[in-house]
């Protein structure tokens, strides 16, 4: 076998296998199958196949064949692709027997307590004083918006009292699991094996930065604690009252202009206007709230895009959303995961590389790299003049500035806050995973949680309690939070540079060619540092995230302002296609598509949310 069919070969192998297990998560993710033990073989086999560090020399000896040949065209695309699997291998091998008994060990208990969890019912008392079930989107959502105490409260209680059943079914276990896999590969964490695996660095490195972030935005997050106290009683810091007590009437005040039922036609004719082209993908959304149905948004792609031997092999790409379209705030929810998601799959369906290796969302690709890409399109969510083009009422006019102005005096003092509600994770995860057996215990773990919220965040509970937060149990996402932090510094930054040179981010056509040539087409092969010195020419810096939480609220509104001016004076673009098959679903149920055209499928949609759920 040559070196190039021995690279297509290893293409079609885990094209299959990538295949068969994406099947399964999605299918089980979305509730809509209790196949756990297949989801399992198959998750296994896929692990299996990435982890045998025999792949590793295989791919060793077929570069050296490759190296050896006269120089081509074939020679170069060969050895690029055969380098992208020794970085994927090299990045998932598991030499040791133990450590891969560990890893299926994992695998299987994850799963067990993932079926678990999705038996647990969560209560909260509602607007008309009955018990009712919520999902984690939906007591979040309360816990945001509702004008009612008692409904954030016991919806706030709801989640303090998840923390407590995953410390007594399964989450102290998985911990010591995880460590004990870690050690086996000769880390001293399962949080320092998954810095290293996840973004190329180690914990002193992650933390120089955290550090640093964490000393920048200290004093205006305190400010800001303060003054709220000051203002409206030491009560609004309290886990139930505090996101409310700044946000709750000024995104109210929103969301007549917000609603879901537009979320999907605001998605394809922003995105077509910035020139994003999905490259021929399948995407399919699932968008709305169920029982069963995994309760976090996401975006996986089960089949990679590559070009396969000279022949384009386009994406098919799933994500989801957890809307309730009647409760107040899910419109904008909706909008914000349809551009966090749908820029996941902007990313994943551009990777112009030659083996699917280079597209996939694991290890070798830094989260922070992959999130960049997903945070930067929803940042544009909260620029005033996609506010003032896109956020309308029934009747087509648009959100007044005063609006604007509320939720920019309401927030922007409360930005620190927000990334620090993301820095709080990877500080609580790696105290931990510290822990020793005998620590790991559920009076012991709370207090840390507790302890860290008090720490970072100056609350005695967080809105958001850190244990039911679903990252921290899942095996691709657990200890990788700060991906999310790492992507907003690179996101602001992002957003610095494209504003110097382009002017303005809203509805600007030249920004989705940008994006793909110097962020998505070269996909893990060059790492998160490398695409934002291809675009801007700096490296990674955390300062332009810092500086924006520092702004007041004065100048955050500022700045604001010049944007809704100058929409004046600008043509808006056309919206082109986006290039893509889109299927709308609500589990086994078809909703919408755009065989026809993308405004017969937002119709399509519309008509059905609006007569299911009035709005």
């Amino acid at each position: 076998m040559t070196a190039t069919a021995y690279l297509n070969s290893l293409n079609e192998r885990y094209l299959s296998i990538h295949r068969t297990k994406e099947d399964f998560f999605w299918d089980t993710y979305m509730g809509m199958s209790d196949d756990h033990d297949g989801s399992t073989k198959a998750e296994t086999a896929w692990n299996t196949f990435l982890s045998a560090s025999s792949q590793i020399s295989d791919v060793q000896a077929q570069i050296k064949i490759a190296e050896s040949l006269e120089e081509s065209d074939e020679k170069t695309q060969t050895l690029i692709g055969l380098k992208g699997w020794l970085a994927t291998f090299q990045a998932h091998a598991l030499e040791s027997e133990e450590a891969q008994q560990l890893k299926a060990e994992l695998i299987q208990f994850e799963a067990n307590l993932f079926e678990k969890k999705q038996q647990y019912v969560m209560t909260y008392i509602g607007e008309d004083g009955e018990k009712a079930e919520g999902s984690l989107p939906v007591l979040s959502s309360n816990i945001r918006t509702s004008a009612n105490e008692q409904v954030r409260q016991s919806s706030h209680k709801a989640l303090l009292d998840l923390e407590q059943w995953l410390l007594q079914n399964g989450f102290l276990a998985l911990v010591k699991l995880r460590n004990k896999f870690a050690k086996s590969l000769g880390y001293n964490s399962f949080f320092d094996y998954s810095i290293v695996k996840t973004e190329q660095m180690t914990t002193a490195e992650l933390f120089t930065i955290l550090d640093d972030f964490e000393a920048r935005t200290k004093d205006s997050h305190q400010n800001s604690l303060n003054n709220l106290i000051d203002s409206l009683g030491p009560q609004s810091v309290q886990g139930h009252n505090f996101v409310y007590s700044f946000s709750g009437d000024a995104m109210r005040d929103l969301d007549p202009f917000v609603p879901f039922s537009q979320s999907l036609r605001r998605w394809v004719e922003s995105f077509g206007r910035l020139n994003i082209d999905y490259s021929g993908a399948e995407l399919t959304l699932d968008l709305l709230d169920r029982k069963g149905k995994y309760q976090n948004g996401f975006c996986h792609g089960p089949v990679p895009s590559f070009y396969d031997q000279g022949n384009w092999v386009s994406a098919k790409v799933n994500f989801t959303s957890n809307a309730k379209p009647d409760q107040i705030g899910s419109g904008y929810d909706g909008i914000n995961t349809l551009f966090h998601e749908g820029g996941h799959a902007a990313h994943f369906s551009n990777v112009k590389m030659n083996a699917p290796c280079f597209a996939q969302e694991f290890a070798p690709t830094s989260m922070a790299y992959a999130e960049t890409q997903s945070m930067f399109c929803d940042s544009l969510l909260g620029d005033a003049d996609w506010l003032k083009q896109y956020a309308l009422d029934a009747e087509g006019n648009a959100v007044p500035d005063k609006v604007i102005k509320a939720i920019i005096d309401s927030k922007q003092p409360f930005m620190a806050y927000g990334e620090r509600s993301i820095l709080v994770v990877p500080y609580f995860e790696r105290a931990l995973y510290q822990l020793s057996d005998e620590e790991l215990n559920a009076e012991t773990v709370t207090k840390l949680a507790r302890d860290m919220e008090k720490k970072i965040l100056g609350l005695d509970a967080s809105p958001r309690p850190l244990m039911a937060i679903p990252h921290l149990l899942s095996d691709e996402a657990s200890c990788a939070y700060q991906g999310y932090l790492l992507a907003h510094m690179a996101v602001y930054q992002t957003r610095a540079y494209l504003t110097e040179k382009l002017g303005y981010l809203t509805d600007n056509p030249e920004i989705g060619p940008l994006l793909a040539k110097y962020y998505w087409n070269g996909g893990n092969s060059v790492n998160h540092n490398g695409t934002i010195v291809n675009l801007t020419g700096e490296g990674f810096n955390a300062k332009y995230l810092a500086d924006e939480c520092n702004l007041s609220s004065a100048q955050a509104w500022e700045i604001e302002q010049k944007k809704i001016s100058a929409l004046e004076s600008r043509t808006r673009a056309e919206i082109a296609s986006l290039n893509a098959t889109i299927n709308i679903i609500d589990g086994t149920n078809k909703l919408a598509n755009n065989a026809h055209s993308d405004n017969d499928m937002c119709n399509e949609f519309e008509q059905f949310i609006v007569s299911t759920y009035g709005r």
